[in-house]
């Protein structure tokens, strides 16, 4: 899957799964939230062996589920996790060799920021889509809304503070998808082994994404 299709994919479902576990048996159990209708999975680097954990999944299931790998904060580690088989990039913050490698492999990268100027200038450097975190720290979704006014092209994906209480408030505010951590990918349910209960909750999570953006653009036809 090229970069655009990636992009598309992303922006169609609306939603990327975090996933912080444990250990790499944990994390293997965030597939469930596939069967909830999300096919999209970000592993990020603080999982022991996730470089391992992204390979064997691209083996399992690349040809189901998007497979990212997040909290890659330099160019070496984004090498890594591409050879493994990642489809596309998360970073916590904005790391111009970061980027720039992204860049050079046609590859999706969705680099971290926070204030206008850090969200313009990861933008400029040549993102997809700008990650606003923390961002329940500063606003959640009226921090959303107060960047767009003057940001209204960059494509901004809420992380931080975004459960299903939140999560249409965010789509209205004019977020492009939503980064879900823990409360979707719980820590419980993969300490207990009970996929189920993640696929429970993708199933409410995607549910609400849908209905949202009939609202939205019901509205937008007014």
């Amino acid at each position: 899957m090229n970069r655009e299709a990636v992009c598309k994919k992303i922006e169609t479902v609306g939603i990327v799964p975090v996933v912080r576990a444990a250990s790499s048996a944990e994390a293997h159990l965030a597939e469930a939230v596939s069967r909830g209708g999300i096919p999209i999975v970000e592993i990020t680097m603080t999982v022991p062996g996730a470089v391992d954990v992204i390979r064997e999944l691209a083996k399992t299931c690349g040809n189901d589920i998007l497979i990212g790998a997040g909290t890659v904060r330099n160019a070496e580690s984004a090498r890594r996790c591409l050879d493994a088989g990642a489809q596309f990039l998360v970073s916590p913050g904005t790391n111009s060799q970061t980027i720039e490698f992204a860049n050079q492999q046609g590859i999706l990268i969705m680099a971290g920021a926070l204030t206008p100027t850090e969200v313009d200038y990861a933008w400029q450097l040549g993102v997809d889509f700008v990650k606003v975190f923390p961002c329940s720290a500063v606003g959640g979704a009226t921090y959303i809304r107060a960047l767009k006014a003057p940001l209204p092209d960059i494509p901004l994906v809420p992380t931080g503070g975004v459960n299903l209480e939140t999560a249409a408030e965010f789509l209205k505010a004019g977020a492009a998808a939503l980064g879900v951590g823990g409360e979707l990918v719980q820590a419980a349910a993969l300490k207990a082994g009970k996929p189920e209960i993640i696929t429970q909750t993708a199933q409410k999570f995607v549910t609400i994404i849908r209905e949202t953006r009939e609202i939205i653009a019901a509205s937008a036809r007014k």
